[in-house]
C-alpha cells in the first residue's frame, strides 16, 4: 500500500548501441539531431532484471525518447540514432519478459480506432539544428520533411487528446509544438495526422509498385515570434484557456488604464509558458483568430529515394544524409514564412536564475521547472505564480504521475457518469544524489523515495495516442506508462506505481487515509464474487490499518451488514480486531469501540449456538411433566373463550399475500445483528423501525421452542449465557407470539410451550424482583400486560394473558404458602390487574371478530378496522360505538333489525332471523352477522346503548354520504334518526349540524344534472333526495322541540373495566352539551327546504329568497339555537301573490305527474300524494289563501280528467260560488270540443247544435278547448260535473240559466245513440 518501482522491460544490445553512437572514426555531419516525440501503444508486463556490466556516463550525452506505450525507444547522438522496438522472449527459467531490441514494427492508429486498443504504428519526429523537422516510421523510413524556421530546433513537444473529466474542462485539440531560439511553431494535430497517414500510404505504394507521387495535403501551422525574453531553453503549450470575467477586467485595467474597454465575453486564448533567462519564466497568450494558420510545402520522401537513405534494416542503425546531399537539398529550400510577433504577458523575473526545463502536469494545471541553481519550482499555470520550491536537486529530471481513484461495480452501475477523483504526483530524479522521489501536490509530503543509480534517465513523454477524438476514445482501455526510469547499468525499465490514497496521507490527514481504506473495503464488499478466504484476509488487514476508532467502527459495521460474508469470516475478523484492541494501551483504546466489538462477538457466538440447537426436541416426556404443575385451571379458561376463538379463527383463515423470503431459508446473520445494537431498548422494539427485522430475529430465537422443534431448557440457558437480560428475552418471546398469531392458532401445544417458556424465564435471576410480595404490581408481569394490551392480534394477546395469569397465580400461591402456613386464600393486587386485563382482552376479541367480517360486494365504508385494548382506551367513551357503527354501515344492517337486537339483549330466547344464502365468496350469512353483533352488544351494554349506537350510525351515514353524495345513505339515516331519543335531537341540533351546511340557494331555477354536479357535487336525483331528507329532518327537530319536556336526557356511561377510557369527546357528549333549538327558526328553514324540494321535484323556476322579505332573508343560515328577528304581521300583497303563484304551480306540476302515472298504470306512493297537504301547510305559513289553492287544485284535476280526485278535494272548498263559475267554463270547453272541434262530427250533433239557444251557441263558440289537457272526457263525467256546478250555484246567480242549458245539451248529446 505504498509506491514502488516495478520492472516492466529490459533493453537488449545496449553495448552495441553505445558502440554505434560513440564510434572513434565518426564522419560527423553538419547537424545535430534531437528526438522529441513518439505516439501510441499499450504497456507490457514486468520483466526480470538481468545484470549487465556496462559503462554508464555515455547516456547523459544522448537524447532519449520513449513512446507512451513503451513499445519504442529512440536514442540519438549528434548525427546518429537508433530505434529499439518491444519484443517478447522467454528466459531460461521459463518466464516471459519484454525486451527492447533493434527491430521495426507497428502501424499508426486508424481513424476509426483499433479494436485491440494497441497502436497501429509509431512515428518518430526528429528536429535538426538546421531547422528541419523530419518524420520517420519505426523502421526508419522518411515520411516527410519540413523547414519551418531557419534556427536550430531546441524542443519538440506533443499534446494529444484527453477525455475531459467533467463538463467544466475545455476540450483540448491535438498539437505538435516546435521550439526555436526565438520562435514557436505549432502544428494542428488533425492536419498532421492526415498528412502522416497520406505519406505513409504513398510510401507503401511506391515501395510495392513504384507508382507516381501523390502530393499530400499541406500542414496547417502557426508561427509565433517570442519577444521580451533574452534566452529560451524549453516551453510548454498549455492549450486553449478562457479567463473569468474578473480576470478579464483586471487585465484590461492593468494594461489599458482607466479608459480601457472590455468586450462582452472573455476571448479564448492559447497559453504558452517558456523558461530560460530574462525573465526566468515567461507567460504568453495568443488570442484565437489573431493569426491565420499558414500552409507549408511538404517535401515528400518517395520510393525512389529509399535506396539513398542512410539506413540499414539488417544492422538496425539509422544515419542521416551526407554533406553533398544536404547541400543539394539546401539549394531547394522552401520559402520560410515570417513569424507573428507575440509579446510576453508577464513572467517571473529573476536576473540570476536561468531556467533549464519545464514539465507540464497531465491536467494542465501545474508545471515543474528546473533551473541552474539546483531548484525545482512548482508553478500554478492558471494564476502564473510559484506555489512551491524544492532545493538541492541540481540537474534534476521531472515527470508526472496521475492516479485515478478506483470505483467499484456498484458505483459504475448506479452513477457511471459521475467523474472520478484524480491525484497528481511530481516525480523528481536527482542524478547527483542517485535518488528518485515522489511528492504529493500541491503541498503534499514526500510519499516515496528510492535509491537508484546516478546515471539513470527519467523518461516522461507527456502525451498519449495521436488521432484519437471524443468519438473514437469511447470504450478504450489504453494504459500508458506515464513515468519510467531507465537504468543503463542493467538496461532495466522501471515504472513508478503510486496508490491513490497516498494523496490523502499527510501528517494532518490520517482520517482521509482511513476514509480511503474504508471505501476500499466497501468496494470489496460490493463485489459479487469474492472468495471467503480473500474477503477475510483483506477485511482484517483494512480494519487493523485504520487508525481512527470511529472509522474503524464504521468499517466493522459495513462488514457485519454484508449479506455475502459468512458467519465464520465475521467471527474471525471481529475476534482479531478485539484481540488487537486488548493488546493496546488501555488508556489509548476507545471504550465504545471495545464494547461494540465485544457485544458483536457475543451475538455472533449466540447466532452460531442457537442455529445448532434448531433440531427436534428429543425429550418430550420431560417437557410435558414440567408443564403440568404450571397450568392448573388453564383448560377452564380455554373452554370459556373457545367459541369466540373458533369464530375468530374462521374469520381470519382467508388467504393473504405472503413472500417467499419471509418464510423460507435461514435467518441472515446481518438481520440478526442489525436488531441488537448496544443502544437498542428491546422492550420498545414494537414501537421502533426495527419491527420488521424483529419478527425474523424473534422467530429465529423462540419459534422452534413454541412449535416443539427445539429443546426449551437448552435454548433458554444459551440465551441467558449470552448476556441478554430476562426482560429482553421476555420482550422477544412476546413479540414472536403476537406477530405469528395465525401459526400460533394452528399448533395445539403452542399454549403449553408458551407456559413453559414463561415459567423458565420467570425463574431466571433478575426476572422477578425478590422483594415482590404480591401486594404490589410486578414490573415483570406488567411488561406482559403492556405487550398484550398494545397488540392488535386479539387472539394471541388473550392466550398470552391467560397463560401469564396462571403462571403468575401459581407463583403468588407459592409465595403465600411460604409466608403463611395457614390455609388462607391469597388476595393480590397483581391478580386483580390480571382479571381486568383478561376481561378487556375478551371484549376486544369479540369486537375484533365482528370487525373481521368481510364486506359485501360493492359496499363502501373502508377497510377492516384493527383494534386493541390500548386503541379503545385512547379512543374515548365512543370508541366502541364508532367501530360498530362502521361495521353496521358496511354490512347494511337495517335500523329495525338493529333495534330488535338491542331490545332482546340479555334474553335467553334465540333470535329468529331469516338466513340469506351466500351470493359471493366474500359474503357471509346475515345470521352470522347478527349473531356476532348480538355477542358484542351483550359485552358492551353501556357503550352500545340504543341511543349511543343509533347516534353513531347516523353520523357514519353522514360521513359516508359526505365522501360520496351519490351513495343513497340519506334514507337509511332518516330511519336511524327516528330511533334516537327526541332529547338528543332537540339538544344538539344533530340533524342541523349534519345537513344544513349543504343547502344551496344560488340556483334561480331547477338546475340540470350538469349544473348540480358542478355547484354542489351531486346529480339532480341526489339533490332531490337530499332536499326531501332535509325537510323531514328539520321536521323531526321541530317535533323533538315540542316534546322536550316529556323525555329526559340519556346518561352516557361505559362498562366498569373500560372506565379508564380517555380520548376525544364522543358524539353523544357533544350532543348533550348543545343548546336547545329555536322552534320558529327551524320552521323558517323547513319552509325554505320545502320550497327548494318542490322546485327540484317539478322543475319549477324559483329564486328561493324572492319569496321572503328582508327579515326572512336575514334569518336564514343562522345557528338554530339563536333568536332571530322573523317576519310577523301581514305581508306585502305582491309578495303574497308571488307565493300564491308558486304554490299553484306546484299543484299543477303534481297533477301532471299524477295523470302521467295513472296513464302508465303506475301505482302512486304515499310520498307523491303528500304534495297537496304540503302546499296547504305552506300556504298557512306564507299567508296565502288556502281556499284559492284548493279551487285551483280542483280545476287542475278536472282539467286533467281526474274527476273523482277533484270531487274529493271539492268537499273542502269554502267558496262554492267561485268554484262553480270556474267549473262552468271548464264544462263549456268540454262541450265545445265535442260539438265544434271533434273530428268525428255527426249529423245528430249538428242538429243538436242547431236546436241550442242562440245565447248558448254563441257562448260555446267563444270557448277555447285547447286549454284542456284532457278534452276528450266521457260525457258521463261531463254530465256529473254540470250537475255539481248546478248544485253549487244559487238560483239567483247570473250563470244559473246557462248551466241549465248546458245540462240539457249534455243530456241530449248523451242520449244520442
Amino acid at each position: 500500500m505504498s509506491c514502488c518501482l516495478l520492472d516492466f522491460g529490459r533493453v537488449q544490445e545496449l553495448r552495441q548501441v553505445r558502440d554505434f553512437l560513440f564510434q572513434k572514426h565518426n564522419n560527423a555531419g553538419p547537424e545535430e539531431e534531437k528526438t522529441r516525440a513518439g505516439t501510441a501503444g499499450v504497456s507490457m508486463p514486468k520483466a526480470e532484471e538481468e545484470e549487465q556490466q556496462q559503462t554508464a556516463p555515455w547516456l547523459q550525452n544522448c537524447v532519449m525518447s520513449l513512446s507512451p506505450c513503451s513499445d519504442l525507444l529512440v536514442i540519438a547522438r549528434e548525427h546518429k540514432a537508433t530505434f529499439l522496438s518491444a519484443k517478447w522472449r522467454t528466459d531460461e527459467s521459463g518466464q516471459e519478459e519484454m525486451t527492447l531490441s533493434v527491430t521495426w514494427s507497428g502501424t499508426l492508429s486508424a481513424e476509426e480506432g483499433s479494436s485491440t486498443g494497441r497502436p497501429d504504428w509509431t512515428c518518430v519526429v526528429v528536429g535538426f539544428s538546421s531547422g528541419y523537422v523530419r518524420f520517420y516510421t519505426e523502421s526508419g523510413v522518411l515520411l516527410l520533411a519540413q523547414l519551418l524556421h531557419e534556427d536550430p530546433v531546441l524542443q519538440l513537444k506533443c499534446r494529444t487528446y484527453e477525455i475531459p473529466r467533467h463538463s467544466g474542462v475545455t476540450e483540448q485539440h491535438e498539437e505538435l509544438s516546435i521550439l526555436y531560439p526565438a520562435a514557436l511553431v505549432t502544428i494542428d494535430g488533425f492536419s498532421l495526422f492526415q498528412s502522416l497517414r497520406a505519406c505513409r500510404n504513398q510510401v507503401a505504394r511506391a515501395a510495392a509498385a513504384g507508382s507516381d507521387v501523390i502530393q499530400p495535403p499541406p500542414l496547417a501551422y502557426k508561427k509565433w515570434g517570442l519577444q521580451d525574453m533574452d534566452t529560451i531553453t524549453d516551453h510548454s503549450s498549455i492549450g486553449i484557456t478562457t479567463l473569468s470575467v474578473f480576470d478579464q477586467m483586471k487585465n484590461a485595467s492593468m494594461l489599458g488604464g482607466f479608459h480601457a474597454s472590455v468586450k462582452g465575453s472573455p476571448p479564448a486564448m492559447s497559453q504558452y509558458i517558456t523558461v530560460g533567462g530574462g525573465p526566468y519564466t515567461g507567460f504568453y497568450y495568443a488570442i484565437e483568430g489573431s493569426s491565420q494558420p499558414l500552409l507549408s510545402h511538404v517535401a515528400l520522401a518517395v520510393a525512389s529515394k529509399l535506396t539513398s537513405a542512410l539506413f540499414s534494416a539488417a544492422s538496425g542503425w539509422l544515419g542521416w544524409k551526407s554533406k553533398n546531399e544536404e547541400e543539394s537539398v539546401q539549394k531547394q529550400k522552401p520559402k520560410v514564412e515570417p513569424a507573428t510577433a507575440l509579446p510576453v504577458r508577464f513572467g517571473l523575473p529573476d536576473s540570476r536564475r536561468h531556467g533549464e526545463s519545464i514539465c507540464l502536469s497531465p491536467c494542465n494545471t501545474m508545471a515543474g521547472v528546473t533551473d541552474d541553481f539546483g531548484r525545482v519550482t512548482l508553478l500554478d499555470v492558471a494564476r502564473g505564480i510559484a506555489i512551491r520550491m524544492w532545493k538541492g536537486y541540481r540537474d534534476a529530471q521531472l515527470g508526472w504521475v496521475q492516479v485515478s481513484e478506483a470505483r467499484g461495480e456498484r458505483d459504475l452501475a448506479t452513477s457511471p457518469s459521475m467523474p472520478r477523483r484524480h491525484a497528481q504526483f511530481l516525480v523528481i530524479y536527482a542524478p547527483r544524489r542517485g535518488i528518485l522521489e515522489v511528492w504529493g501536490t500541491q503541498h503534499g509530503p514526500r510519499v516515496g523515495a528510492f535509491t537508484v543509480g546516478k546515471h539513470c534517465r527519467l523518461l516522461y513523454a507527456g502525451h498519449r495516442l495521436m488521432g484519437v477524438n471524443s468519438v473514437t476514445s469511447q470504450g478504450w482501455q489504453i494504459h500508458t506508462q506515464q513515468v519510467c526510469l531507465f537504468d543503463p547499468v542493467n538496461g532495466a525499465l522501471r515504472a513508478v506505481t503510486i496508490p491513490f490514497h497516498l494523496a490523502l496521507s499527510d501528517k494532518k490527514s490520517e482520517r482521509a487515509k482511513d476514509m480511503h481504506l474504508l471505501r476500499r473495503l466497501t468496494t470489496l464488499l460490493r463485489s459479487r464474487e469474492v472468495e471467503p478466504g480473500l474477503l477475510e484476509s483483506e477485511a482484517q488487514s483494512v480494519l487493523l490499518d485504520i487508525k481512527h476508532p470511529a472509522i474503524k467502527k464504521q468499517a466493522l459495521e459495513s462488514l457485519l451488514s454484508n449479506k455475502n460474508a459468512p458467519v465464520s469470516c465475521l467471527t474471525n475478523v471481529t475476534r482479531a480486531l478485539l484481540a488487537s484492541l486488548k493488546e493496546q494501551d488501555p488508556e489509548a483504546v476507545d471504550e465504545s469501540l471495545l464494547q461494540f466489538c465485544s457485544s458483536q462477538l457475543k451475538l455472533l457466538q449466540l447466532y452460531t449456538d442457537v442455529q445448532l440447537l434448531h433440531t427436534p426436541d428429543t425429550s418430550p416426556t420431560e417437557l410435558l411433566l414440567s408443564i403440568q404443575p404450571s397450568f392448573s385451571g388453564i383448560e377452564e379458561d380455554l373452554a370459556r373463550v373457545g367459541p369466540v376463538l373458533q369464530r375468530y379463527t374462521e374469520m381470519n383463515s382467508r388467504p393473504c399475500v405472503s413472500f417467499a423470503q419471509d418464510s423460507s431459508g435461514p435467518l441472515p446473520v446481518r438481520t440478526f445483528l442489525v436488531i441488537k445494537q448496544p443502544d437498542t431498548d428491546w422492550t420498545q422494539l414494537g414501537k421502533t423501525g426495527y419491527l420488521f427485522h424483529c419478527a425474523f430475529v424473534c422467530s429465529f430465537l423462540f419459534w422452534g421452542c413454541l412449535s416443539g422443534q427445539s429443546p426449551l431448557q437448552r435454548v433458554c440457558e444459551t440465551l441467558q449465557e449470552s448476556g441478554i437480560s430476562p426482560q429482553q428475552l421476555l420482550s422477544l418471546l412476546l413479540s414472536v407470539w403476537l406477530n405469528k398469531e395465525k401459526d400460533v392458532l394452528k399448533y395445539s401445544d403452542a399454549v403449553s410451550h408458551l407456559g413453559t417458556l414463561l415459567s423458565t424465564l420467570s425463574s431466571m435471576k433478575g426476572a422477578v424482583d425478590e422483594s415482590w410480595d404480591g401486594q404490589c404490581v410486578s414490573p415483570w408481569w406488567q411488561q406482559v400486560r403492556t405487550a398484550c394490551v398494545q397488540s392488535e392480534s386479539a387472539a394471541a394477546a388473550l392466550l398470552a394473558a391467560l397463560v401469564a395469569h396462571r403462571v403468575a397465580k401459581n407463583a403468588i400461591t407459592r409465595l403465600g404458602e411460604s409466608k403463611f402456613q395457614e390455609e388462607w386464600e391469597c388476595v393480590s393486587l397483581e391478580l386483580e390487574q390480571w382479571v381486568v386485563c383478561i376481561k378487556q382482552l375478551e371484549d376486544v376479541l369479540a369486537l375484533q371478530t365482528l370487525l373481521c367480517l368481510p364486506s359485501p360486494q360493492g359496499s363502501t365504508g373502508g377497510a377492516v378496522t384493527r383494534c386493541s385494548v390500548k386503541t379503545l382506551l385512547e379512543s374515548g367513551r365512543g370508541g366502541v360505538a364508532d367501530c360498530v357503527s362502521k361495521l353496521i354501515f358496511r354490512q347494511g344492517v337495517s335500523p329495525d333489525l338493529l333495534r330488535d337486537i338491542l331490545q332482546r339483549r340479555g334474553e335467553n330466547e334465540p333470535l329468529h332471523y331469516v338466513c340469506v344464502l351466500c351470493l359471493t365468496e366474500a359474503s357471509v350469512c346475515v345470521c352470522v352477522v347478527l349473531e356476532l353483533l348480538e355477542c358484542v352488544c351483550q359485552r358492551f351494554p353501556d357503550s352500545l346503548s340504543p341511543d349511543v349506537l343509533f347516534a353513531h350510525c347516523s353520523w357514519e351515514n353522514v360521513v359516508q354520504w359526505n365522501k360520496d353524495p351519490e351513495v343513497k345513505t340519506i334514507n337509511n339515516l332518516k330511519a336511524v334518526l327516528k330511533k334516537i331519543t327526541r332529547k338528543i335531537l332537540e339538544s344538539n341540533g344533530f340533524c342541523f349540524c349534519s345537513f344544513t351546511k349543504y343547502l344551496f340557494v344560488k340556483v334561480g331555477k331547477a338546475p340540470k344534472d350538469r349544473l348540480c354536479r358542478r355547484d354542489v357535487g351531486m346529480g339532480d336525483a341526489a339533490v332531490r333526495s337530499f332536499l326531501s331528507s332535509s325537510v323531514q329532518l328539520l321536521q323531526a327537530l321541530m317535533e323533538a322541540d315540542s316534546a322536550v319536556e316529556q323525555v329526559s336526557a340519556p346518561d352516557v356511561c361505559v362498562e366498569e373495566v373500560w372506565g379508564g377510557a380517555e380520548g376525544p369527546v364522543s358524539i353523544m357528549e357533544l350532543a348533550l352539551d348543545q343548546r336547545s333549538v329555536h322552534y320558529p327558526l327551524v320552521q323558517h328553514h323547513c319552509v325554505l327546504a320545502s320550497l327548494l324540494h318542490a322546485a327540484m321535484t317539478f322543475s319549477l323556476r324559483l329564486k328561493p329568497l324572492s319569496l321572503f322579505d328582508s327579515k326572512g332573508k336575514n334569518a336564514f343560515f343562522r345557528d338554530l339555537s339563536s333568536i332571530q328577528l322573523l317576519p310577523s304581521g301581514d305581508m306585502d300583497h305582491n309578495l303574497v301573490a308571488v307565493r300564491q303563484e308558486f304554490l299553484m304551480n306546484v299543484l299543477t306540476g303534481w297533477v301532471k305527474v299524477l295523470a302521467e302515472s295513472e296513464e302508465n298504470g303506475v301505482k302512486h306512493s304515499s310520498t307523491e300524494d303528500m304534495w297537496p297537504s304540503v302546499c296547504m301547510e305552506l300556504s298557512s305559513i306564507l299567508q296565502v289563501n288556502t281556499d284559492i289553492l284548493r279551487r285551483h287544485l280542483v280545476c287542475e284535476l278536472y282539467n286533467q280528467g281526474l274527476d273523482l280526485r277533484a270531487e274529493e278535494v271539492m268537499m273542502e272548498v269554502q267558496d262554492k260560488d267561485v268554484l262553480g263559475s270556474q267549473l262552468l267554463v271548464l264544462t263549456g270547453q268540454r262541450l265545445a270540443f265535442s260539438l265544434l272541434h271533434s273530428q268525428s262530427q255527426t249529423k245528430p250533433n249538428m242538429e243538436l247544435l242547431a236546436r241550442l239557444p242562440p245565447t248558448l251557441c254563441t257562448w260555446l263558440k267563444a270557448m277555447d278547448p285547447s286549454e284542456l289537457r284532457c278534452p276528450s272526457a266521457p260525457l258521463s263525467q261531463s254530465s256529473r260535473l254540470i250537475n255539481k256546478v248546478i248544485e253549487m250555484l244559487p238560483e239567483n246567480h247570473g250563470q244559473y240559466s246557462l248551466a241549465l242549458h248546458l245540462l240539457e245539451a249534455v243530456d241530449s248529446l248523451h242520449e244520442e245513440p
